[in-house]
């Protein structure tokens, strides 16, 4: 296969659009490639701690403007599936930030500490108690639900590697014996969704990103095609040592745009 048929990617930011706080080489002339060979695209992260309105603010600034619909977090896509499975109006218990709130109160969902909660989703949270852990415990033990926004056991803070959402999934599971449903990569869920939102097949569907357990993974899982790029995470030590491998490897997205336009 091509990368000429490829219809829409699924683009991961953190590592493929930016570094850090700073752009990456091409972010502008990466989107007019995708804006003029009309691919679509989804930009889709598992940090659930922001919204999308904050990542196309930040795009902007960066020059490459995106509509909020082309933006979708773990938060969102947690909300979307939680709609799926309880009715809307129903009572959630959430631990996490600004955007795992506010993507399940625009799904409709009502954000509780009663006993009555039918879910707990649990994203991020740099301010996480033990009196939430408590209460999420509590809630899954008496029925609720319980979905992660993503799985990632750690995060890179300026200070170093930090605990990430994973090791808050890690201890409820830990006290209640009830594995989460996670929603962001590798699992499929996000994904999936995206397409959806794209209305494309998965044959025709790339996941672009520069983590392999993540993006690669998750492309594998959802049954996309996978593009890694190598301006993030993995390094060719650890490509090499991977039991799973991405369709296509580019320095960057200005390597890949290249290579798109030579074919």
């Amino acid at each position: 296969m091509t990368l000429s048929a490829i219809q829409a990617l699924i683009i991961d930011m953190d590592g493929v659009l930016w570094r850090g706080s700073e752009p990456l080489p091409g972010i502008t002339e990466f989107f007019a490639f995708l804006r003029q060979r009309d691919i679509r695209f989804v930009l889709a992260t598992n940090n659930s701690s922001r919204t999308e309105a904050q990542y196309a603010e930040r795009l902007a600034g960066y020059g490459a403007p995106v509509a909020l619909d082309e933006i979708v977090t773990s938060s969102s896509a947690a909300a979307d599936y939680l709609a799926t499975i309880v009715p809307p109006g129903s009572g959630v218990y959430a631990i996490g930030m600004e955007g795992v709130r506010q993507a399940l109160t625009r799904r409709g969902f009502v954000l509780t500490e009663d006993n009555g909660a039918v879910a707990v989703v649990v994203g991020i949270d740099w301010h996480a108690t033990y009196e939430q852990l408590k209460r999420a415990t509590l809630l899954i033990r008496a029925g609720a639900k319980f979905i992660g926004t993503n799985p990632d056991a750690t995060y890179p803070a300026p200070e170093g590697i930090i605990p990430g959402n994973g090791a808050l999934l890690a201890a409820i599971e830990t006290a209640t014996g009830v594995r989460p449903i996670v929603v962001g990569k590798p699992e499929p869920i996000l994904y999936q969704q995206a397409m959806r939102r794209l209305g494309t097949p998965p044959h025709a569907t790339a996941a672009l990103g520069d983590r392999l357990d993540t993006d690669i993974l998750g492309g594998i899982r959802a049954g996309t095609r996978t593009i890694l790029v190598m301006s993030g995470v993995t390094t060719p030590e650890l490509l090499a040592a991977s039991d799973y491998k991405p369709d296509w490897v580019f320095d960057d997205i200005l390597d890949m745009v290249k290579h798109w336009n030579d074919e």
